[in-house]
């Protein structure tokens, strides 16, 4: 008993609350890719349709839009085949709504799992982004598909150079969500309902954001004495959203570099911020979960 004994392995809490042991987060890469699998195999495991959920759910979607935003509010999309406007629009916006409602979900869905063996925490919101981009690659394939068939039919859509950045706003959009997702569900450890306060306040989120109307159609309308178009694009999704569909249907005009790096900031404040209170939450989040 009184030799000395050596440990290879030496679990305790960081330090400094903003910092991300990447080395760790790589050690354990093999468990990563395991949790990616298992929200990719599981999400419609024992279903009829499978992974054709993916493509019906965005074009039901956009059929919904189409009567309601489209036929009975008469709601223009810039000179954009509805079907094409819409698709861009859910495309992004499920993505981001997608990687937000699982990561900000981290702590209670795994409280079982965190509670009976140690792995870098991290490793599941980093998952969870990671795991929803095969269901963004599919229906990004279908906007593709539909851009391709009313291209050739003649529509007024076109590419811009803008399109080049579709990588950084994918980027940009899973680090918001991650972002927003790691502080809400921190939050929610201690206080429950703010779930359900959570999830009402991404709906509305929706429809504050240019999915289901072209942001044009805001321009110089005054709110309480606000400029509605300035507050709109304080919204961090909105610049991402605007570049996309630029890029990808060539309408209306670009947002301008100004506030597409507004976003990009925005994302690094929110994620450095989200890493501090994910760091101090999890040395004791077992207590409250």
């Amino acid at each position: 008993m009184s030799e000395n004994q050596e440990w290879t392995t030496v679990i305790k809490p960081k330090d400094k609350l903003l910092a991300v042991d990447v080395k760790e987060l790589w050690r354990y890469r093999d468990l990563f890719t395991l949790f990616v699998k298992r929200d990719i195999t599981t999400q419609y495991k024992q279903t009829v349709l499978g992974p054709l959920w993916f493509i019906v759910q965005p074009a039901m979607t956009v059929i919904m839009y189409m009567v309601v935003f489209g036929g009975i509010a008469g709601i223009d999309t810039d000179g954009i085949p509805q079907p094409l406007f819409y698709l861009a629009g859910t495309c992004m916006w499920q993505y981001f709504s997608d990687c937000l409602g699982k990561t900000s979900n981290t702590f209670v869905s795994n409280s079982g799992l965190f509670g009976k063996v140690y792995f870098p925490r991290l490793i599941t919101p980093l998952s969870n982004v990671t795991s929803n981009l095969m269901r963004f690659g599919i229906q990004f394939g279908l906007f593709l598909i539909v851009y391709i068939v009313l291209a050739i039919i003649g529509c007024t859509a076109h590419l811009t150079w803008y399109v080049l950045l579709f990588p950084l706003l994918v980027v940009m959009m899973a680090g918001l969500a991650l972002g927003f997702g790691v502080v809400i569900s921190s939050m929610t450890t201690k206080y429950r309902d703010l779930q359900i306060l959570f999830s009402f306040l991404t709906s509305l989120w929706m429809y504050a954001t240019p999915i289901v109307y072209p942001l044009s159609r805001v321009e110089g309308k005054i709110v309480m004495g606000f400029d509605l178009h300035t507050i709109m694009c304080l919204n961090p999704v909105t610049p991402v959203m605007e570049t996309f569909k630029h890029g990808f249907l060539g309408a209306g005009e670009f947002i301008g570099w100004g506030w597409l790096a507004y976003s990009f900031v925005f994302m690094l404040v929110l994620l450095s911020l989200g890493v501090v209170v994910f760091n101090r939450t999890q040395k004791s989040f077992m207590d409250t979960v």
